[in-house]
């Protein structure tokens, strides 16, 4: 896989039984890729609307444990472990909220041009459950722009 990339972030919340699912968010960006001690480091920048200052992303993940750092507007840092609570702080520019985190499942596939990562997980905010949710990941290269064709 190349350095550079193109990265697409999906996620799902299902809010209780009675409300249903809700749409989808996705993100697509461009990022950077390497990996390092059996992992797979993805990088890259995220803007939040009405913000000038974007929030830097650092996905670590492998097929037992992902990690998601956020630094900029927002701050975070997430462990995804199948079975275990994780808490963490979520610190926006708004207030700090409590997040615990109970992963389900992780599943990490992964080819030579790329990697689709999918986590289930259970959210909690401020010690009350509120929402089962799906993330997933999908690194691919991003194509080196082909001057020769101009020609």
């Amino acid at each position: 896989m190349t350095k550079d990339v193109f990265v697409s972030v999906t996620g799902l919340q299902v809010m209780g039984a009675c409300q249903g699912a809700q749409d989808p968010i996705e993100m697509v960006t461009v990022g950077q890729y390497h990996f390092k001690n059996g992992k797979h480091f993805i990088r890259f920048d995220e803007a939040f609307e009405g913000f000038s200052e974007s929030t830097l992303n650092v996905i670590k993940v492998d097929n037992e444990s992902m990690e998601v750092r956020k630094k900029g507007t927002a701050n975070v840092h997430m462990i995804f472990t199948p079975q275990k609570k994780n808490v963490t702080f979520y610190q926006t520019p708004f207030g700090s909220i409590q997040m615990g985190i109970s992963a389900t499942r992780i599943k990490c596939e992964e080819t030579e041009e790329n990697i689709d990562i999918q986590v289930d997980y259970t959210l909690e905010l401020n010690e009350e459950t509120v929402a089962d949710c799906y993330i997933a990941v999908n690194v691919r290269p991003k194509p080196s722009a082909d001057f020769s064709l101009l020609n």
